[in-house]
């Protein structure tokens, strides 16, 4: 499917579906439109009289019109109150329309819809929109159902001259759509191993420098508590280092950190079937934003210069599994009293990120699968936001707002610290129940002393739907890619 810009207007597109949007209390057909339906012989005042269309958000109405016209389908999709207007309605709209399209099987698509805030932006917002509501994945189905998308092109109304927003917008696409894919397939599917060559691949195809350190050379850093969470499994950890380095001088340094647990059966304290050990292939959904981010990054080029981390491994149980009551010690020399096995994702990036505040980067931004109480808290649209830094923040609350991926800023309440003590070693993995997403973010804050800036995004909620809404169908969304290239970027 190409998406790209068209020198046509309104009566002068043809094709097979041609889509429109309105505002409420603003159905009026004027200039450009009332000409339009003049041609289609009335059909755009008929489909919105007679299916007494308001234009509220979200609402979609079609119809097919009569032979010999320029265009078979018009579609009439609602936008909201023009003063509520902003990109999240556009984004709607966008996928609105060509899921419409899709299931009335058009092979060609025009959407004039208003600008908002800029024409690049619209058209950024519009192709992303219909480029991740279209997509599917059947990759595991022998014989997958009959929805192939139809859709060859879509014409974009009244933004002549904005190809390069809609190429970034195809870069970024695709790396939301590796995030879904990645997190998507089964752990017999993605394992530390096949993580590590989809490093390989990117490396190679976008020119990124890759490091993978093996089990051993993790030992020599002494990355104790990231090889805790690997021992029982019979796959090999990787701990995967991608680098995207600019030419000439970077404009900042920037470490992107990614929970990479491919498989999370709780380790010996075992998850229950009540806690939905069957979804457990999506606790690398970090790694797969980090992943994400890097292919789409490694085509857009920017002037700053990136590392991508992740810490891969599965949580398992064996005869060499890592005990309750265990104490690991860290690679910067913290102890760490295990006393839940199943929060096991902070270990791993406890090492991650003593890795990553190495480097010399200006800021570290690590995104995990981590509590179930941000969901809780937010519910499965909002990630928790955990971070000391006011100007990190704003930062990253931007990159998401622009990229339609909420982010909602949580307390670090350094009294909530104290249900993290133990009485034999410097710390104990997990707290009371009570608020622990926030002293799960300052686990993490220990591991972080030389980077300025630092934050944790908790993403458990918002990285997989079990219902088609926005931009996203069922299953993994990709969250994170699109935000995490937004700030790399601003």
């Amino acid at each position: 499917m190409e998406v790209k810009t068209s020198n046509a207007n309104l009566l002068q597109w043809t094709g097979d579906g041609l889509a429109i949007g309105f505002f409420e209390g603003k159905l009026e057909l004027i200039g450009d439109l009332a000409n339009l339906n003049d041609k289609l012989a009335g059909a755009i005042q008929e489909l919105i009289t007679e299916e007494e269309f308001k234009a509220k958000i979200n609402s979609i109405i079609f119809t097919r019109v009569i032979g010999g016209s320029q265009v078979r389908k018009i579609i009439v999709v609602g936008l909201g109150k023009a003063e509520d207007f902003n990109l999240e309605s556009l984004r709607i709209a966008a996928a609105s329309i060509v899921r419409v399209g899709k299931k009335q099987k058009c092979k060609s698509l025009a959407i004039s819809l208003p600008i908002c805030n800029n024409l690049a932006e619209t058209a950024k917002t519009i192709t992303e929109s219909v480029e991740l509501a279209v997509y599917e994945d059947n990759r595991f189905k022998s014989e997958p159902e009959d929805k192939k998308n139809t859709i060859e092109t879509v014409d974009l109304i009244g933004l002549v001259g904005q190809e390069e927003a809609i190429n970034l917008a195809h870069q970024i696409c695709s790396g939301v759509i590796l995030a879904r894919e990645l997190v998507a397939a089964p752990a017999n599917e993605v394992t530390p191993i096949t993580m590590a060559e989809t490093a390989q691949k990117l490396a190679t195809e976008y020119n990124l420098h890759l490091e993978v350190l093996e089990h051993g050379e993790c030992e020599n850093l002494g990355m104790g508590a990231f090889l805790g969470v690997a021992k029982a499994s019979d796959i090999p950890p990787k701990f995967i280092h991608l680098t995207y380095q600019p030419q000439g001088i970077p404009r900042r340094k920037l470490a992107i950190i990614g929970k990479g647990l491919t498989f999370d059966s709780g380790g010996l304290n075992i998850k229950s079937a009540s806690s939905s050990i069957e979804t457990m292939k999506i606790d690398m959904a970090g790694a797969g934003a980090t992943f994400g981010a890097a292919k789409a990054i490694g085509q857009i080029k920017p002037d700053v210069e990136v590392h991508f981390i992740s810490a891969v491994t599965e949580n398992m149980i064996s005869g060499c599994a890592m005990h309750p009551g265990d104490i690991l010690k860290a690679s910067n020399g913290k102890t760490i009293e295990v006393n839940n096995t199943d929060a096991e994702g902070r270990l791993t990036l406890a090492d991650a990120l003593v890795f990553a505040d190495k480097l010399g980067v200006d800021a570290i931004v690590d995104l995990a699968t981590l509590t179930g109480a941000c969901i809780v808290a937010l519910g499965n649209n909002i990630a928790g936001m955990f971070t000391p830094n006011d100007e990190l923040a704003k930062q990253l609350d931007i990159a998401g707002y622009k990229a339609g991926e909420k982010l909602w800023r949580m307390p670090m309440e350094n009294k909530y610290f104290e249900g993290l003590k133990s009485s034999i070693a410097d710390m104990k993995n997990s707290g009371p129940s009570a608020g622990s997403s926030i002293t799960a973010s300052l686990f993490l804050q220990q591991f972080v002393k030389n980077t300025p800036a630092w934050a944790h995004l908790d993403i458990a909620g918002p990285v997989w739907t079990d219902k088609e809404s926005g931009v996203n169908n069922i299953g993994a969304t990709g969250f994170g890619v699109q935000l995490l290239v937004n700030w790399v970027m601003s």
